[in-house]
């Protein structure tokens, strides 16, 4: 690792950490919302949204230490990255969860549970890694699990858009469950941009 010569802030490392705990907690109400009934989903939305304005909140405080801060722990547009990356795991998983109730969707293909599994995974992955920017230590495995969870994901993502076209013949509610798996789908990339901005921080303070 480079040798530094001037002091960093190193609270970057704390409010990155926080942005992905925020994730976790995310992931798990969108877990829990998929098995509830109706009154159940609004509620586990709602509550979604209250993490998801928490999320953005870290995500505008390290933009605010992004601008004060003159030299910062690693490259501010990497950073800038990450923590936007971070913040539009969140805003899918929001997105996705608020869609299910106002769509008023019953019954959703067990796929889905999958998609959902894959991104509670991607999740802890995330909230693992993100205290070893401190050292850049042991994360390689996280961005190749991560990558490889991805692949999962985009297999999960095809088996269900053809079980959709084939099993769904309201096209109404074909479009309703076609959007929410799309959203859960770019979700899991969102992960993976996540992994791979850290990859490229990783190589480049190597």
């Amino acid at each position: 690792m480079r040798m530094r010569l001037t002091p960093r802030d190193t609270s970057f490392f704390d409010l990155l950490a926080a942005s992905a705990e925020h994730l976790v907690s995310g992931s798990k109400l969108l877990a829990e919302l998929l098995g509830a009934d109706r009154p159940g989903r609004k509620a586990l939305a709602k509550q979604l949204s209250e993490v998801e304005h928490a999320a953005d909140d870290s995500t505008h405080a390290i933009m605010r230490r992004l601008n004060q801060t003159f030299v910062t722990p690693f490259d501010r547009d990497d950073i800038y990255e990450l923590a936007s990356a971070l913040d539009d795991c969140m805003d899918f998983m929001e997105e996705a969860a608020d869609l299910i109730v106002l769509y008023r969707v019953e019954e959703l293909p067990r796929r889905v549970s999958e998609q959902v599994q894959v991104l509670e995974r991607a999740a802890e992955l995330t909230a693992e890694a993100m205290p070893r920017l401190r050292a850049m230590d042991g994360l390689q495995d996280y961005w190749i699990e991560v990558n490889r969870l991805e692949n999962q994901a985009d297999k999960i993502h095809r088996k269900l858009l053809a079980q959709l076209f084939d099993e769904i013949s309201d096209p109404i509610l074909l479009m309703k469950l076609k959007e929410i798996v799309e959203i859960l789908e770019e979700a899991a990339d969102a992960f993976e941009k996540v992994a791979n901005t850290v990859e490229t921080i990783a190589l480049k303070e190597s």
